[in-house]
């Protein structure tokens, strides 16, 4: 967050920035209160730093949620595409039974869980979630309270773990509480990912791979969180008002970027084991220019009955799989490298960038060129 602060900053009018290093659940600093600035960015989580803020009638923009009576701008992440990537993750990967795990009454885990909740009933499935102990928000929680509680019932956890259907998809509100789930699976001794997948949170690269197995997780774009926060800041500061962001009571949602997967969801929960060989065949296979008639090569089976089949448990053709693998390894090499979209069509497995930018255009609904552009944009 603080690197898009700073990159706002850098390339758009020189600020001369206070910075204290406090952590989520310090106490207001004292000198906060006396404080001669002009605005404010703050993600401090306790209510007291509101009181003290508005006492000091400057513009501030917070990264945490704030009291809904209390109107002034937040940037936060869009939970809601935060739980629509796990659910899309674990679905690609066929599962039917689906698990939620968070900390019951943080705001941030109960939005996930709902929103994780709608997605998986509104696919005609059930979603197990943990309740757990709940913490008051207000007098207790904290990030630390949180992952103090998680330490604190594994035996509750392991539990549920055990009532759970198998194979099943889980979520976890965040990557601590991940890496939690993963050591009561080891100590159970169900099977990761083969028994419980599970996709937390943050991309925190020290939890997820000191996890075991490393743990998958969704990968917020803090930084452009950071941007967004200055460049409103800065437009409050000039007296203007920041509705040129898009923004829901005060709120502004930034999606987040994708899911760095790991070993805790490298796994197809079919019971088709000729149909989860197929699918694992695509996945690792697409981008070298094959088609059906490879797959069938590699899982032999007639062209009618992998196309029933496939449709049936995947809800697409094998093609359509072929296509949709190069597609998402196109929108990564459009973001996240200068390679040229004619090298870019050959490393995905298509013959013609003409051919990559129209189906590029029908299925993304943007060109190549627009997509790297507005991925270009979150960056600066």
């Amino acid at each position: 967050m603080l690197l898009g602060v700073a990159r706002y900053i850098r390339t758009h009018q020189p600020w001369s920035v206070f910075f204290q290093d406090l952590n989520l659940c310090d106490d207001t600093p004292e000198w906060l209160g006396h404080w001669q600035g002009e605005g404010i960015i703050t993600r401090l989580e306790n209510t007291d730093i509101v009181n003290v803020i508005q006492r000091l009638k400057v513009p501030a923009v917070y990264l945490r949620q704030v009291h809904p009576a209390i109107k002034t701008p937040c940037v936060l992440t869009d939970n809601a595409a935060v739980s629509r990537l796990c659910f899309e993750h674990l679905k690609e990967r066929g599962f039917r039974h689906y698990a939620f795990c968070g900390f019951n009454g943080a705001d941030y885990s109960d939005e996930r869980q709902d929103a994780f909740v709608r997605l998986v009933t509104g696919a005609g499935m059930a979603c197990h979630v943990y309740r757990g102990t709940e913490v008051d928000p207000v007098s207790h929680g904290n990030t630390a309270t949180f992952e103090e509680l998680g330490m604190q019932d594994g035996g509750c956890v392991m539990q549920w773990l055990q009532k759970l259907p198998k194979p099943v998809g889980l979520m976890a509100c965040n990557d601590m509480r991940g890496q939690q789930v993963l050591d009561a699976c080891r100590v159970l001794g169900v099977a990761v990912p083969e028994e419980v997948a599970v996709v937390g949170v943050d991309n925190d690269e020290v939890v997820c791979t000191l996890s075991d197995p490393p743990l998958s997780s969704v990968v917020p774009d803090t930084e452009r969180i950071g941007f967004d926060a200055a460049m409103i800041l800065a437009q409050m500061m000039a007296g203007e008002n920041f509705t040129t962001v898009k923004f829901t009571e005060g709120k502004v949602f930034v999606p987040p970027k994708g899911i760095a997967t790991r070993r805790s969801t490298e796994v197809l929960a079919m019971e088709d084991r000729q149909i989860a060989a197929a699918a694992r065949f695509i996945r690792e296979h697409a981008c070298e220019g094959i088609d059906v008639g490879d797959v069938l090569r590699a899982v032999p089976l007639s062209r009618s009955t992998l196309d029933r089949r496939f449709l049936q448990i995947m809800g697409h053709s094998p093609k359509d799989e072929i296509l949709r693998v190069r597609l998402n390894h196109a929108k990564q090499l459009l973001a996240e490298t200068d390679f040229s979209q004619a090298l870019i069509a050959e490393k995905v497995g298509l013959e013609h960038v003409e051919y990559l930018s129209r189906i590029f255009k029908k299925r993304v609904g943007q060109t190549p060129s627009e997509f790297r552009a507005q991925s270009l944009a979150g960056k600066t």
